[in-house]
């Protein structure tokens, strides 16, 4: 199974790259094409994609983006041609942030994805996933959850509260604003 390619690439498609790797051409296909310059050299993280039918190599800029889409290809209903098309016009942290909360919108506006592969997406994913450039105010929501919980609160309740608190405030006023708007 092959890790990584490092070579220059030769050729751009509508969908993929050529890469010429010690004098072979790979065809792999890639989220974004024409962001790969031609005659320039490039390390592009692989996915190999087999099945009785096909044998097929999909490319990534990062090994993030390349274990993220190895994610979703693990969702019922969700192929790597489909998962591919997430990446061409959303990114990462986009992703990761529509699927832990819940953003049923941003997932829907990918190409055939519609409400139901969404659902399942969110279902097998949320809180599987991380960003990799997670602002450090969103730290504090884990200790807030647990403050609340720890005051007795049902998850529930405070999953219906917290888009409402500001992020960017310390850990002690996320509380208070939290405990004002649980107790309206």
């Amino acid at each position: 199974m092959y890790s990584f390619f490092n070579g220059k690439i030769v050729e751009n498609n509508t969908d993929s790259i050529v890469i010429d790797v010690g004098n072979i051409g790979y065809k792999i296909f890639v989220p974004n094409p024409f962001s790969y310059q031609i005659g320039e050299t490039y390390k592009v993280y692989v996915y190999n994609h087999i099945r009785e039918d096909e044998y097929s190599l999909y490319g990534f800029k990062s090994i993030e983006d390349r274990d993220l889409f190895m994610k979703l290809i693990n969702v019922k209903g969700m192929g790597p041609k489909v998962a591919s098309g997430m990446f061409a016009t959303g990114s990462i942290n986009g992703i990761v942030d529509a699927i832990n909360k819940e953003n049923l919108l941003y997932l829907t506006k990918f190409p055939k994805i519609g409400e139901k592969l969404a659902r399942q997406i969110i279902l097998d994913l949320k809180g599987k996933v991380i960003a990799e450039n997670i602002e450090e105010e969103d730290n504090n929501l884990e200790e807030l959850i647990s403050v609340l919980e720890n005051l007795g609160y049902k998850s529930a309740e405070i999953k219906k509260i917290i888009p409402n608190i500001d992020n960017s405030k310390t850990l002690e006023d996320q509380v208070k604003e939290a405990l004002k708007l649980l107790l309206k």
